[in-house]
């Protein structure tokens, strides 16, 4: 529908692109992260240690991390919604097919290699760089309004899961996950995904060409943009947000395996053990909503360390309280900053480096995110194997929290970011 008076969509079409990418990252986020109601049933079923099944799941995180630069580089060449479109089939025909998992190695395939590589071509890196084509003025509130559909994820689908498993079996909740996927999120992504507003004859931002400060913002870039990738990592601030970033993914993937069985090894019944996950989950879409709508109007770095340094404080109370009143306690601040750096990151990376090549950067520096998961997600196992608790491996993720807070705070924004470029400033006032 149109606007007869400003002949222009009465809604820009960036917004339901926005609202596509939510949908998917709901649905296939909410598949990975039930990965940690399967450990237990796994483990009965197959006689498999922590360690074993711990192993499938950090190489997922691993594999992800490291094919995430190659996607996103074939991201820059070939466009965001051919990369996302073959991803979201391959990742629903792995998922659904783990409900056949008969041995370890099958397990190691379809998780930890087949649907992990899918899983880089449609994550948040990936369609938070096709949402910053498409906006800059409220960049980071988009990229954050889409990490909502990671949290949703986590707060419906995981307790629809442990339902599942507990009424029909993990194989037909399996199942019924991946084809969630092929049957929900694909068709939607083919209908409604594009690459740039330009194919449609649409400004940045859905300003009309007459706008003043239409072109303008795309003009404007700082001192560090660059069409290389490596060009990136001659500077330092994206040593200091991927070193950042090694201890947000150690953080946050340990707990995506992880945080159910430490609830119920609390004494926690299932049931509230994925409730609280979900409540966590809730808490991210907060999160990553006020992060990305309060770093639009302040710094970007003063919020991004906030964010760790928010964290932090949550692993030392989740081990210093009991339960379950520490379970909750931490599900609500560790909640409103999980999912909070995705968006922070990927804005501040747009706004440092510009958007020729945000796909293989932004690619690049999950890598480092997937490297601290594949680690801390496999120490956990090993750690509960040896001594029969987590204490160790949380208590080392809250500790790192601390010096990630402190270099995302020492970040010089104002220095690097295209947002506050003199010429930007001056001719913004100007108009």
């Amino acid at each position: 529908m149109k606007n007869l008076k400003s002949n222009q969509p009465t809604i820009y079409y960036g917004w339901y692109i926005v609202l596509a990418c939510i949908f998917i990252a709901f649905v296939t986020n909410g598949a990975r992260n039930s990965f940690g109601i399967f450990v237990i049933p796994l483990s009965n079923e197959f006689d498999w240690n922590r360690s074993t099944i711990s192993f499938a799941a950090a190489l997922a995180f691993l594999v992800s991390g490291i094919t995430q630069p190659i996607m996103g580089s074939l991201f820059d060449r070939w466009g965001g919604r051919r990369v996302i479109l073959i991803s979201l089939f391959v990742f629903g025909l792995a998922t659904t097919a783990l409900s056949l998992t008969f041995h370890f190695l099958f397990l190691i395939f379809l998780f930890g290699i087949v649907s992990a590589i899918a899983l880089g071509g449609m994550s948040l890196t990936n369609t938070g760089s096709l949402l910053s084509k498409w906006f800059m003025r409220k960049r980071a509130t988009v990229v954050g309004f889409n990490a909502t559909g990671l949290a949703a994820g986590g707060l419906i689908l995981v307790p629809f899961g442990m339902y599942l498993l507990q009424t029909t079996g993990w194989r037909i909740t399996w199942a019924v996950l991946g084809l969630l996927v092929l049957v929900l999120a694909l068709p939607l992504g083919w209908l409604i995904l594009k690459d740039n507003p330009e194919d449609m004859g649409l400004n940045l931002d859905g300003d009309r060409p007459n706008q003043p400060n239409s072109s303008l913002r795309e003009r404007i870039v700082g001192p560090l943009d660059t069409n290389k990738w490596m060009a990136s990592f001659k500077s330092l601030p994206m040593w200091q947000m991927t070193g950042s970033y090694v201890v947000c993914g150690a953080t946050t993937g340990v707990l995506s395996v992880h945080f159910v069985p430490y609830a119920l090894g609390q004494g926690i019944s299932p049931g509230l053990a994925a409730l609280i996950f979900g409540f966590m989950m809730f808490l991210n879409i907060l999160g990553s909503l006020g992060a990305g709508w309060i770093s639009d109007k302040y710094n970007r770095k003063t919020i991004l360390g906030l964010v760790y340094l928010v964290r932090g404080l949550g692993y030392m109370l989740l081990l210093t309280l009991p339960a379950p009143l520490g379970l909750w306690i931490f599900a609500a601040v560790a909640g409103v900053s999980w999912i909070a750096t995705a968006p922070l990151t990927t804005a501040l990376t747009a706004d440092v480096y510009g958007l020729r090549a945000l796909g293989t950067i932004s690619g690049v520096s999950f890598l480092f995110h997937a490297i601290g998961s594949f680690f801390s997600v496999l120490f956990a196992g090993l750690m509960f194997d040896l001594t029969g608790s987590y204490t160790i491996p949380f208590l080392l993720a809250g500790l790192l929290l601390f010096p990630a807070a402190l270099s995302a705070f020492t970040i010089k924004e104002h220095k690097y970011s295209s947002r506050y470029q003199p010429t930007l400033a001056k001719q913004l006032a100007n108009n």
